[in-house]
């Protein structure tokens, strides 16, 4: 994930803060030179890191904190402040029409994966965002873009509207918009083609449709992993279309964060959606304050809880957590449990959003998804009363279950007891809720998979 360096380095000089007793000129000039060359190293511009130390150690001393506040606490504050403001603040909001269709045109490079993030966005803004859309196909230069924004279309379940390929771009984006209208759509998608930097002929293009429909939004979708080059494609699109905003794509990759921290700051284009994945549900609505929390190894509940909500059924989550604190479960509960957590994400996803969790690492994420399609696959290979009454297995039964699941013996005994710890673990935690003392030990066993 984009920023994972830049966390660490964040926690490592925060961590060194906590050692001291008070805030003084020396001991914040020696934080901010550490800060400075955590930014620089994660391909952060360099007006934009000598405007964030600049500010944050202007914010630092204008307060009388020196004595009074836990430096550490003090500067994440001022630092998260500084982070969010960066990466845009309260600036990234669509601009929504009231009672008529928004039109968003799409725009970028060529080969940027713009008509694939057309489909993302379009999922997202039907199923997460309750929004009746029309994807239209204005790249007229290249007939396999049009085939694939239509079968996107299929498959996230909404409109599609093409002229085919031998009418000019500004007219079907004309012809998209009047549809819209016509039809009461809320959000009409204008999928445009792709330029190269050098490319006039096709930025004029892009300006006549601006001039022609009057989109309310003009999106710029950026890869992530472009570096600094991110800031002068936004700086070129942006002087002729005036951008409202940008697509992040490849925010789950190893880029090192550089272009987000420094696109808003160095071009007025604020971040308005993240690519999380290639997945067709893999994008987000952007939040600063939200992804300044990640980056200073803050988690982010919010997000979690709002990928919870989408992806569980909160009355079945009810009744089993219920059945939990009871101890009255069995190990269909126990997998029905799982396959909700997994709905959510990968288990290195979630604890990235989990404040205080240790990250995983790709050998740890690896051997959890081994063992907890382990533990289906023996579960599935139960009898429904054996799920219900594990206790009752002998070793014959047990080398049944083994060899319908291609698993050992020694793997049954392993699910068998991560149950039995489960158990325990809940009923230490109804005593809990009645005497209001924490068992110790945590989760016995740990986690299934984990």
């Amino acid at each position: 994930m984009a920023f994972e360096s830049l966390t660490d380095r964040f926690s490592a000089i925060f961590k060194k803060m906590k050692g001291e007793s008070k805030l003084t000129e020396k001991n914040m000039d020696e934080m901010l030179r550490e800060i400075r060359v955590a930014l620089l190293e994660a391909d952060v511009n360099f007006k934009v890191v000598k405007a964030f130390t600049t500010d944050v150690k202007d914010k630092a001393l204008g307060q009388d904190v020196y004595s009074k506040v836990n430096p550490s606490q003090m500067l994440v504050k001022i630092c998260h402040d500084e982070i969010e403001e960066l990466l845009g603040s309260d600036q990234t909001d669509i601009n929504y029409n009231s009672g008529k269709p928004t039109v968003i045109m799409l725009c970028g490079l060529q080969g940027s994966g713009k008509t694939t993030s057309a489909g993302k966005l379009a999922y997202l803004q039907k199923n997460k965002l309750h929004k009746r859309v029309l994807l239209a196909a204005l790249d007229v230069y290249r007939p396999a873009a049009v085939d694939q924004l239509k079968q996107l279309s299929e498959t996230v379940g909404v409109d599609f509207f093409t002229m085919g390929t031998d009418i000019s771009p500004v007219e079907i984006a004309k012809k998209a918009k009047e549809k819209a209208y016509n039809d009461h759509y809320d959000v009409v998608i204008l999928d445009t083609a792709g330029r190269l930097q050098i490319d006039e002929t096709l930025m004029k293009e892009l300006q006549d449709i601006n001039k022609e429909v009057h989109p309310e939004e003009v999106l710029l979708l950026i890869d992530a992993m472009a570096g600094q080059d991110a800031v002068n494609v936004a700086n070129a699109f942006n002087k002729d279309l005036r951008l409202t905003g940008a697509i992040m794509s490849k925010l789950d990759g190893d880029a090192r964060g550089g272009a987000a921290l420094s696109i808003k700051y160095l071009t007025g284009v604020p971040i308005k959606f993240a690519g999380i994945g290639e997945k067709i549900d893999e994008l987000e609505v952007f939040h600063p304050d939200r992804m300044a929390d990640r980056i200073l190894g803050m988690g982010d509940v919010v997000t979690l809880v709002e990928k919870a909500k989408e992806a569980i059924d909160e009355k079945q989550a009810k009744k089993d957590a219920q059945k939990m604190l009871d101890g009255d479960f069995t190990l269909d509960d126990m997998l029905r449990q799982m396959k909700q957590i997994n709905k959510i994400g990968s288990l290195g996803a979630i604890a990235k959003l989990i404040p205080g969790m240790p990250t995983l690492t790709d050998e740890q994420q690896d051997r959890a998804k081994k063992e907890m399609k382990v533990f289906e696959a023996i579960v599935n290979s139960m009898t429904p009363y054996e799920r219900r009454h594990p206790e009752v297995l002998k070793f014959s039964q047990k080398s049944r279950i083994a060899k319908g699941s291609g698993m050992t013996n020694a793997d049954v005994n392993r699910v068998i007891r991560k149950y039995e710890q489960s158990k325990e673990m809940m009923k230490q935690m109804k005593q809990y809720q009645k005497s209001g003392k924490m068992p110790g030990g945590g989760f016995p066993g740990g986690f299934p998979g984990m």
